[in-house]
Formats: C-alpha cells, sequence, structure tokens
C-alpha cells in the first residue's frame, strides 16, 4: 500500500483482526455483486469504501422514480439509466481506485459461470427466486463463496454459503429448485426503505470477512430480521445429502 492508502484505510489497519495485510487482501480482491437495487447498492458501496479492488456489478435494469425510496445509489438525475452504470459512478465518486466493470446483462447461467469463476466473493443481491437458484449453481460448480440477502415488506434474511467448507449448505439446500414458491415482488408488496440497507450493509460486512480472513462466517446459520420488532432470529443449516445441486459435487 502506498501512503495515500494507508491513510484512506487507517481505521481498517488499526483494527488487529485486518491490519495492513488483511487490508492488502481486500485491494488485491474481486467481488461479483449480481443485483444493482437496494441490496446491491449498500453492499456495493461498502465493498468499494472498504477497499475491495476490483467490483463486477451486473444488473439488466434501469434506475427508476419508484426506486428512490430505497436504492440508495441511485438519484434522480440518474432516470433511465442502466443501475449498474449508476452505481459504478456512485462507488467510484466514493473510491476512484477501485475498478468496477459494470455489465447491462441478465444473470443467466453461462454469463455466471464466468463471472464467478473470475470472483473471490459473490454476493446474490437479486429479487427473484430463479436468479438467485442460478447464481447459486455457479458458486457451487466454481466452488465460490456466496452471500445470499433477500427483503420484502419488513422482513429480511441472509446467509453466507461456502461448500469448501465440509458441512456448509448451499442456498438450494434450504430452497430446492424444484420447491412450489410464490413469487412476490416489490411493487405489489413493499417494502421498508432501511430493510435493503440493513441486509445489504450486512451482505458487504460477511464478504469483507470472507475476503480478509477474519471473523466466523454465517456459513451454516440463516439470519432472519422482523424489522417491525428489530428483531433478529438464527436458524442453524446442515447441508442435505441428497440436494441436487451439491449434494453430488461436494
Amino acid at each position: 500500500m502506498n501512503d495515500e492508502q494507508l491513510l484512506r484505510y487507517s481505521r481498517h489497519v488499526l483494527l488487529n483482526e485486518i491490519g495492513i495485510e488483511g487490508q492488502q487482501r481486500l485491494l488485491d480482491a474481486h467481488a461479483l455483486v449480481v443485483g444493482a437495487g437496494g441490496l446491491g447498492s449498500p453492499a456495493a458501496m461498502y465493498l468499494g469504501a472498504a477497499g475491495v479492488g476490483r467490483l463486477t456489478l451486473v444488473d439488466h435494469d434501469s434506475v427508476d422514480f419508484t426506486n428512490l425510496q430505497r436504492q440508495i445509489a441511485h438519484d434522480l438525475s440518474r432516470l433511465g439509466l442502466p443501475k449498474v452504470d449508476s452505481l459504478r459512478m456512485r462507488v467510484q465518486s466514493v473510491n476512484p481506485d477501485v475498478q468496477v466493470r459494470a455489465l447491462v446483462r441478465r444473470a443467466d447461467g453461462a454469463l455466471l459461470d464466468e463471472l464467478v469463476a473470475a470472483a473471490d466473493v459473490v454476493l446474490d443481491c437479486t429479487d427473484n427466486y430463479a436468479t438467485r437458484q442460478a447464481v447459486n449453481a455457479a458458486c457451487v460448480r466454481q466452488r465460490r463463496p456466496l452471500v445470499a440477502g433477500a427483503a420484502i415488506g419488513f422482513e429480511g434474511q441472509i446467509s453466507v454459503y461456502d461448500v469448501r467448507m465440509p458441512h456448509s449448505p448451499c442456498y438450494a439446500c434450504l430452497f430446492p429448485p424444484d420447491a412450489a414458491f410464490e413469487e412476490t415482488a416489490c411493487a405489489t408488496m413493499g417494502v421498508f426503505a432501511p430493510l435493503v440497507g440493513i441486509i445489504g450493509t450486512t451482505q458487504a460486512a460477511e464478504a469483507l470477512k470472507l475476503l480478509a480472513g477474519i471473523g466466523e462466517p454465517l456459513a451454516g446459520r440463516l439470519l432472519m430480521l422482523d424489522a417491525r420488532a428489530m428483531r433478529w432470529d438464527e436458524v442453524r443449516l446442515a447441508r442435505q445429502a441428497g440436494c441436487r445441486v451439491c449434494g453430488v459435487r461436494c
């Protein structure tokens, strides 16, 4: 690190658990953020501010007026702009040293295999079940840790799925791909504005811990938040031997 970086990241360097070596690991790291909306905005902004050297952002959507209630990376000047471009500009306005690649694409299987293989950690910040399953499957195939968050109404959840760990489940162990699932959209149910900030920021924290090699990751644990009572509940998770996604490969 040069003198400017030592100053910028000094509050990390002062933490014994991170220090200069941990911060250097962040500077050398590459994070993939799938989704540039409510969860992706705070997640990517904190990853960039913390000094993760490379970020790849993937989202096919554009900034809409109704997004501004909760998607804090975007503003009135960005209406109609691809969300990944808006988020890239926001991250680089905070930390211009971060290399940000913005892809206006749908996250399909072929693209995800390519992007996940090149990343050190993956953050699922999407809002639909099919994409979550595709991201998880790619992470299992490429053996990359996945930090998955979700938020709707007043309820959120987050966990880490890391099949490199012997007993850690994948996302499909908990939510099987073929399970009947009723999709709920923000447009019909709504979402409490700060909720996506809480979950997205927690995703950034888990990703930074994984990249710096510190703390205890959320692997094998699902945190669920009821924002009405501001109460967190934790459920222990186990790998399912019969899982169609990770049961054979791991």
